[in-house]
């Protein structure tokens, strides 16, 4: 079956962190570009993060930068997103997505080849 799956999703008090994953089957994740979104209640949905598939580049979303970290596992064949010094504006539906042709994904208007389910991440005390 191809899908992603992503996990890792949690509550956590300000300050604290989380390490989201995305987890691909059927299809060999490091051939695609990956992007990280999330949207919260009321709130357009945002590309956070991703990660090239031409050369590793990646990109960051201004509200994020300096405390998320995307990577990727080959063996594992999975991407990452380590959140750290969450805050409660952080809070939001994470999910991830992968496209063939893209090689960095960063609008969440785009219909990309693959997309996870979502994890949910809520930032509180």
């Amino acid at each position: 079956q191809v899908q992603l799956v992503e996990s890792g999703g949690g509550l956590v008090q300000p300050g604290g962190s989380l390490r989201l994953s995305c987890a691909a089957s059927g299809f060999i994740l490091d051939d695609y570009g990956i992007g990280w979104f999330r949207q919260a209640p009321g709130k357009e949905r945002e590309g956070v993060s991703c990660i090239s598939s031409k050369d590793g580049s990646t990109y960051y979303a201004d509200s994020v930068k300096g405390r998320f970290t995307i990577s990727r596992d080959k063996a594992k064949n999975t991407v990452y997103l380590q959140m750290n010094s969450l805050n409660p504006e952080d809070t939001a539906v994470y999910y991830c997505a992968a496209d063939l042709k893209v090689w960095c994904l960063t609008d969440p208007r785009i219909l990309y080849d693959y997309r996870g389910q979502g994890t949910q991440v809520t930032v509180s005390s």
